[in-house]
Order: structure tokens, then C-alpha cells, then sequence
């Protein structure tokens, strides 16, 4: 019987391990190798004294493409996964303690939304109406297909995408169509901190966000949003992968043009295709052989990063919602600090989850656990930050902004935090710079301008994840996943 062709998976992020289900099911050996203790790279799970947090993605946006994930894989995600769906998905607070609950119900919205803003609900379904044409063209123009030439994107079915999915205008100058009041329009656009991005830079194309949120439901696993690591990781094992944790890979072997294997604990194990999941920066810079497509990427833009605390707390808080969002009234000097500044705003907006309102396992009885995230700026290259001051001053920020909400003891009732910063970030998922969302989404690196899905010079070389194609978050992983492995197919 002939041998099975092998390929090795360099991280068990969701784009390795869903590739690797697609690979194992047409009949490859496939190895994934984590350089931690357990899956799901980024999208990871703490859990101390009963309390479990998820340090990556806290709920479930655009379920559509997870479902067609899921059936891609040969499983419909709702027999795999215990789905909630969360409304209001978020309760935002702004600076003035004026507050605006995010939900479907189209009666409520026009009643926050009139008393705000007089026409402010018209400017809500002109908003979504575009948001829903942007979601159908980028999701099917942008997302799923995959671009192996530059013919593939560059055709004329694809010009009309200049005007129908606005991709040259800046999306928070945008909103001035549907909303007059700052308010409103920070309330619609800061799910660009989704990509890592400004919505005074991001395009106006991912009104498709808001859009898919109050039309297709933010939705909640039970379990956490580990669990979709969980149910990968289970598919994988019944397909026939392997996988090895607490393995770093020191370096991707090439010999006479082609990734011929990895080096692992010194020892070199050979293979006939590579796929890499860790960071495609990182795999650039420090896992081959440096070349000017390493030092290119080494110019993109990179995404902002993120100061996250997590509490256990020996009583249960049950005023705080399960999403709520502090937006600050100088919004884009919120923007201008993290993006161009490198820094932590002097007035920072930020987010508060309470899985346990949602999943009282996540919690021990009568306690309570917290995630506060804090967007902040990346590493920068001349070490000029004081990680630990900004923390704290973070840390601070999170405590002044719950006291808006009525919450001023809570720090009396923190039995333990684990808290990343960026350099946490970088040295737990060896993400560049700690970026915690790989590359930008600027209009230079979207869709087919972000990295390719294949080394151009080593084709036996793949990479999938937040830094390729498509681009971030969890379903697109998933995407990125499923399309590398197609290529690695078809070469085979």
C-alpha cells in the first residue's frame, strides 16, 4: 500500500486545525505541532479556582459563515455546538452616562435611537440596508473565494465592488449619511476594533458588522468560545490527526526550493507539505530563511493590540450585562493614541464581559468572573513603553469606568488576576509586535492584497490564519483553513 503523502501543521490555531480535518479526510497523515500545553493558539482558555476565561473572541458573529464552515467540514455546527443567542448584544455607555442597548427589537431601537437623535431610526435601516448589500458582495466576492492568480480578483465582475461596497471611503466619515450625533456613529462603527483597525481608517465596507450582529444574532456557545476549539479539536482526532503539544518548531527545513520538514527539539521530521498557522510574520522572520518578502512584511501595518484582565471574584456582580461597551466621547483621539500614537488613550474606551451571566458554569456558585479588554497600541520598535505603568494605569481606567454603572467595590472582591499585555501577547502566541489581530485591514492589505495563502518561491509552503486570507476573526480562520488545505490538494 502506498505511504500516505504527510503534512505537517505548524500550530494548532482554528485555521490549522480546521485545514487539517479538510487534509485527513481526503486520506493525508497529518501532524499538528503546538508550541503550547493545549489548541487553539489566540482563541485560548484560562481557568483557576473554578473560573474560565476565554482570551480571545468572547462571542459568536457572522454564524452564517460558521454554519457553512461547519457543513463544509461535513458536521451542521448546531449539533456540535449549544448556541444562545445574546440580546441586547451589547450595552454601550458613553462618556455623559447617556446608554444604548444594541438589539433586534426594531420597537426598542426606535425608541433609544428617537430619543438620541430625532430620525435616528430611518438613519438605522438606510444604515443596515447598505450593511446588508455590503455583507452579501463581501462575503461572497471577498471572503470565500480564494485568489490564486491575480486574474482570479482582478476581472470586471469585480470593478462594480469600488462602488457597491465603498472599499475607498473611510468608515466613520461614512456615517455622517444615516447619523448627526457622535454618539450614534461611534455605536455603529466600533466593531472595526474587530479587525484591529480605526473606523477613521477602516473601510466603509465593514458596515457589514454592525449589520450581521442585529441580523444574524451575536451568539454565545455553552462552554465559552473554547468550545469551538474543543469540538475542532475532537473532529480532527476522529479524522486521524496527530497532535503534539508543548513542541515549539525551531525552523522550517528547505532544501533545493522546498520545505522538505520541521526542526523539533533538534531532531528534523520530514514532510511533504507545510502548513503554517503560527503568525505568517512570525513564520517570515524567524522560521526560513530571510528574503524580501520577510523584509516587505516587515513595512505592513499592523493591528493594534490589547491590555486584558482576568478576575475571579468571590461574589457575583449580576448588574453588569453580559457585553458592555465604555465608548469614549473623544473617539477618534481614542484612535489617534492607539493607532498612530502607540500608546494608551488618556480616556480609553473599553469592554466588559460577564460570561457567567450567559454560562453559570463559569463560575464557581456565588462568585463571579470578569474579563475587562482595553485596546491599546502595539509594541512599538524603539522600547520606549512602560508596560507595566500602562497596565495599571488600564487596570485604573476599568475601575473609574464601572463606577458610572453603579459597580465601586468590585477590585475589594478580586481573589486573583491573570492579566496580558502586549508583551504577553507576543511571547504566549508569538505574535508580531502583539498584535493581536495579525495585519491590518487597510484597504492595501484586504482580501486579495493580504499575504497569500502560498510562499511564492517555496509552493510546498502554506500558511493560513489571522495575517493570510482572508483575513481575522474565528469563521474566517475557518475559511483560510478549508482554502489552504484545497491548494495543498491540488498540489499533491
Amino acid at each position: 500500500m502506498k505511504k500516505a503523502n504527510r503534512v505537517i501543521v505548524i500550530g494548532a490555531g482554528i485555521g490549522g486545525i480546521t485545514a487539517a480535518i479538510h487534509l485527513a479526510k481526503q486520506g493525508l497523515s497529518v501532524t499538528v505541532i503546538e508550541k503550547n500545553s493545549r489548541p487553539g493558539g489566540r482563541c485560548d482558555r484560562l481557568s483557576k479556582d473554578g473560573h474560565h476565561f476565554d482570551t480571545g473572541p468572547t462571542l459568536l458573529v457572522m454564524p452564517l459563515l460558521y454554519e457553512s464552515e461547519f457543513a463544509a467540514l461535513g458536521t451542521p455546527m448546531r449539533e456540535l455546538l449549544d448556541l444562545q443567542r445574546v440580546d441586547p448584544t451589547y450595552h454601550l455607555v458613553f462618556d455623559d452616562g447617556s446608554k444604548l442597548a444594541l438589539t433586534s427589537d426594531m420597537k426598542a431601537m426606535y425608541e433609544q435611537l428617537e430619543a438620541i437623535e430625532p430620525g435616528g431610526f430611518q438613519g438605522l435601516l438606510r444604515y443596515l440596508d447598505e450593511g446588508h448589500r455590503h455583507y452579501q458582495l463581501g462575503i461572497e466576492r471577498l471572503v470565500k473565494p480564494d485568489f490564486r492568480k491575480a486574474i482570479d480578483f482582478f476581472q470586471l465582475r469585480n470593478l462594480p465592488l469600488l462602488h457597491q461596497v465603498k472599499p475607498l471611503a473611510k468608515h466613520y466619515a461614512n456615517m455622517s449619511a444615516y447619523f448627526d450625533d457622535p454618539r450614534l456613529k461611534a455605536a455603529f462603527t466600533f466593531q472595526d476594533v474587530y479587525m484591529g483597525l480605526s473606523p477613521f481608517e477602516a473601510p466603509a465596507t465593514f458596515s457589514m458588522m454592525p449589520y450581521t450582529e442585529l441580523s444574524h444574532g451575536v451568539w454565545y456557545p455553552r462552554g465559552g468560545m473554547y468550545e469551538i476549539v474543543n469540538v475542532l479539536t475532537h473532529l480532527a482526532q476522529e479524522a486521524g490527526v496527530e497532535f503534539i503539544f508543548n513542541t515549539p518548531v525551531e525552523k522550517i527545513n528547505i532544501t533545493d526550493g522546498r520545505a522538505c520538514g520541521v526542526l523539533v527539539d533538534g531532531t528534523n521530521l520530514d514532510a511533504d507539505a507545510i502548513l503554517a498557522n503560527a503568525d505568517l510574520p512570525y513564520v517570515y522572520q524567524n522560521l526560513i530563511p530571510e528574503d524580501a518578502h520577510a523584509r516587505r512584511l516587515a513595512h505592513k501595518r499592523y493591528s493594534c493590540s490589547v491590555i486584558s484582565f482576568f478576575w475571579g471574584l468571590d461574589k457575583p456582580f449580576e448588574s453588569l450585562p453580559p457585553h458592555t461597551l465604555f465608548l469614549a466621547n473623544d473617539f477618534r483621539a481614542n484612535f489617534d493614541s492607539i493607532i498612530r500614537d502607540l500608546d494608551l488613550p488618556t480616556n480609553p474606551s473599553l469592554y466588559i464581559h460577564a460570561p457567567a451571566r450567559l454560562d453559570p458554569t463559569m463560575a464557581p456558585d456565588g462568585q463571579d468572573t470578569i474579563i475587562a479588554i482595553v485596546p491599546v497600541g502595539h509594541i512599538s520598535g524603539n522600547g520606549d513603553q512602560d508596560w507595566a505603568v500602562l497596565r495599571d494605569h488600564a487596570r485604573a481606567h476599568v475601575f473609574r469606568r464601572l463606577r458610572i454603572l453603579g459597580v465601586h467595590d468590585l477590585q475589594e472582591h478580586i481573589k486573583f488576576e491573570i492579566n496580558f499585555t502586549p508583551l504577553s501577547w507576543r511571547k504566549r502566541y508569538n505574535l508580531v509586535n502583539g498584535s493581536t489581530h495579525g495585519l491590518c485591514h487597510t484597504l492595501t492589505q484586504l482580501g486579495y492584497f493580504r499575504p497569500d495563502l502560498q510562499h511564492p518561491r517555496y509552493r510546498n509552503l502554506y500558511f493560513t490564519g489571522a495575517s493570510t486570507r482572508p483575513g481575522t476573526g474565528m469563521p474566517t480562520a475557518m475559511v483560510s483553513g478549508r482554502q489552504a488545505a484545497a491548494r495543498i490538494m491540488d498540489n499533491m
